[in-house]
This record gives structure tokens, sequence and C-alpha cells, in this order.
């Protein structure tokens, strides 16, 4: 099992020490988040003062780019990396498509497939200088010249990974992604019972193989050195469990267990501004459902059971406001765990 963490987003000048720091403790990768700084600067950062980690956005929202901005960025990105990057790529809400960014919606899988398609349509063309023509309903890229065209080391094309919780764009993942970034607001049980179906669906219909195919995510790990830094990471957790579960879109993980009273009353809660009172609804019970809890030395085998056998890379940290303390021994007996992902094969996907 890999494991990745995420690095101060704040400020650019922490970046370069943060991210030495997190490979010499021997993660796998970095990962970086759109919440309130952009993903893709601290990464380039990182690029250029390490030299093992992967490093990814985690998700870096999508409609608010056009796909030839994403893949200048990714493709300088993998360049500087030396073959390291991974785009990560989620569509946000709906709300926030059209109310904070300003840009139109639509139903986001069938638009999202198209970005997709764009992306590689145009790494094809830098790559192997394929004429470029990409013709969508949402998307059209049919100008290339060579005064345009990024140079290049012959790095394989970057792989796209997806944000994804519903089946719509779980069964997308699977067929047109390089990987899944599952939602830390997840289940075991949501993961076997519609997760992984949807995925399957998508891998059979594109004919690839799971080894190939990385599934990152699907729930939190709250843990320290002692019993207080636990407790202090639980509640952590639980305000995020509140948090999320007051939105709709992640209300199908609920209804697994039957809990969807819950997410209707946290989401009465924030409409009346009682965002300070969310956590005390969600009970110790429910918590365990999202989260795998437990010391440091305990906590490996809390993450086999709660991730193993479904998830390839679990996440140290989830924002990039928390730092993950994980000693190095602990990331060594999590990296024991095995999983199906091997590695990415973006050289035999078809555009």
């Amino acid at each position: 099992m890999r494991i990745n963490t995420t690095i101060p987003q704040h400020n650019l000048r922490d970046v370069a020490g943060a991210a030495a720091t997190i490979e010499r403790a021997g993660y796998d990768g970095i990962v970086t988040l759109e919440n309130q700084h952009d993903p893709f600067l601290p990464l380039a950062v990182a690029a250029v003062n390490t030299d093992r980690v992967e490093l990814a956005t985690g998700i870096a929202i999508s409609f608010l780019r056009s796909p030839m901005s994403a893949a200048n960025l990714t493709w300088d990105l993998n360049e500087a990396s030396g073959g390291r990057f991974v785009l990560g790529l989620g569509t946000q809400i709906k709300a926030h498509n059209e109310k904070r960014f300003s840009v139109p919606w639509s139903p986001p899988a069938p638009r999202m497939r198209e970005y997709v398609g764009a992306l590689r349509a145009i790494w094809r063309s830098w790559k192997y200088r394929e004429r470029l023509k990409f013709e969508g309903k949402h998307y059209q890229f049919t100008l290339m010249i060579p005064n345009f065209v990024p140079e290049g080391s012959g790095l394989d094309l970057p792989a796209v990974t997806l944000a994804a919780v519903g089946p719509a764009m779980l069964t997308l993942s699977g067929e047109v992604a390089d990987g899944a970034r599952l939602h830390p607001f997840c289940t075991r049980e949501y993961l076997t019972e519609t997760v992984m179906p949807c995925l399957n669906r998508g891998l059979e219909k594109s004919q690839r193989l799971r080894q190939n195919f990385e599934i990152s995510g699907g729930g939190f790990i709250a843990t320290g050195a002692d019993d207080e830094s636990v407790a202090a990471a639980i509640e952590w957790v639980r305000y995020r469990v509140a948090f999320y579960g007051s939105t709709p879109a992640y209300w199908p993980v609920l209804e697994t267990h039957d809990e969807g009273d819950l997410g209707r009353k946290l989401n009465r809660m924030t409409k009346d501004g009682q965002w300070d009172k969310l956590s005390a609804e969600v009970s110790d019970d429910v918590l365990r459902l999202f989260a795998a809890i437990g010391r440091h030395d305990e906590i490996a085998a809390q993450i086999e059971q709660r991730f193993g056998g479904l998830t390839d890379t679990v996440l140290a940290s989830t924002s990039s406001q928390v730092t993950a303390d994980f000693p190095p021994e602990l990331i060594s007996d999590i990296q024991r765990i095995a999983t199906p992902f091997s590695g990415f094969d973006t050289e035999s996907r078809a555009v």
C-alpha cells in the first residue's frame, strides 16, 4: 500500500523544506488541494526540490480551466519532476462552479469524459506530432502549430485520475481515467457495495487491468503518538464527517448505513448558521464508519482492516493545514500491506 500526505499551501516559501522532509520520511507521494490556494504552484516548488516522491493534485477543479491550460500545467510539472506528476481532477458541485467560479454547469460525467479525451489528444499532438483534432460537444481543439508545442524529454504521457463519489463518475473513472481519487467521506461498506462494482464496470468496458488503475483515499485516518493525540485527531475527523455529511452530494454514503436523516439534519443546521454545533451530531459509531483510528503503534493494523483489499493508496493527511507525523517505521508497515496496483500504463491508453 502506498501512503501520501499533504504539504503547506499557504506560503510557497515553506514548500521546499516540507517536501524534502516528506521525501526523507519515506512517504510515497505529495498531494495538493484546491481549497484556499492554487494546487499547481506548490507542486512546481516540490518538483525541483525532491527526487523520488510522486506529486499529484488531489484534486484540481476541472471545469474552471480549459483542457489546454490544464494540459500545459501538467506537461511542465511532469517534465520538471522527471515523470512524477499525476493530474488529479474533480468537478466540484454545481453551486461552486456557477457561484464561486462563474463557469457554466452541465451534467459532469459526459463533460469530464470529453475533458480527459481532450487532454490526451493534446499531449499526443505534442509528443508524437499527431494532428490535433478533438471535436466534442463541450470542447473543440483543432489548432496546434510548432510555435506552441512545448519541449519534451520523451517521458510517458501523464496519468489522469478522477475524483469520484457517485456511480456515474465512478464508472467513468474506471473507463477513461488511470485512477480514482475517492473522497475521505467514504465507508468500507460504500467501497464494497457501490465504489468497486462501478469501477469494475468501467474497467471491463475499457478492457483494462486493475493492476494499472490506482484507487486512492476512501476514508480518514485518525492517529497520533499517544492517546491524547488520537483524541484530538478524532475530533478533527468528527467535524469533517459532519461538514461533508451536510452536503446532499454525499448523502448516498450515509444512506448506505440508513443515516440519511443525519445528513438532512446537518444540512438544515448549516442553513441556520449552526456550523459550530455540527460535530455534536456525529456519534462515535458513525465516526468509526469513516475512519481508521488508533495510536501509531496500532494504526497499521486498523488501516489494513479498514482499507485493505480495496484501496491502493491512503492519505496520512487530508488537509494542507494538518501535518502528518507518521514515523518511518509506521510508513514502512503500511507499505507492506498488499494491494492490486502495480503502476500506471499511460502509453497504451487510447485517446
